[in-house]
């Protein structure tokens, strides 16, 4: 395939890529260019096609690979690596915008909540709490998998109302 077709082939795909691109990034500005990189690695890439392959799924999966890797790179960068010398960075706290129980209430206060479940409730959400396997709750308390995973779910709901209702 020589360049004029390999070009013409990339301007019959060009409104899909655009619209792929824009449902990856979810802004136009960003499909731009994401659309821009894809054919540039394409047109750097040509003599790697292979003529009998699918040229619109050669294509996307360029486009999916970069949105992928471009995500992971904007990840890694807002990731801290402490490398002072006495580690102090790792204790430094992170607020990530959410409330949580740890921040909300004290431990004192949640221990209290958990106390308060019905013994039906507490016991496997104890044990899920401390780490143990679904299954293994299931064994120790002799009752079946889909109990335990039912009074878990219901300890978690009624725990939530009542920590709610303690604000």
């Amino acid at each position: 395939m020589n360049a004029t077709q390999f070009q013409t082939r990339i301007l019959s795909v060009q409104d899909n890529m655009l619209n792929f691109a824009a449902m990856l990034t979810g802004n136009r500005n960003d499909a731009n260019d994401l659309f821009q990189d894809t054919v540039l690695k394409a047109l750097n890439n040509k003599e790697k096609y292979v003529d009998n392959i699918n040229f619109k799924g050669w294509m996307f999966t360029i486009m999916r690979n970069l949105f992928v890797n471009n995500y992971r790179k904007a990840v890694r960068s807002q990731t801290i690596i402490d490398q002072t010398e006495d580690l102090y960075h790792l204790n430094l706290s992170q607020n990530s915008g959410f409330e949580s129980p740890e921040g909300a209430f004290t431990i004192k206060e949640i221990n209290g909540a958990i106390n308060r479940l019905h013994t039906e409730l507490k016991m496997p959400f104890s044990m899920f709490v401390a780490g143990y396997q679904y299954n293994e709750i299931a064994d120790q308390l002799q009752v079946p998998l889909g109990t335990v995973k039912s009074r878990i779910f219901f300890a978690r709901k009624e725990l939530q109302g009542v920590l709610q209702s303690m604000r």
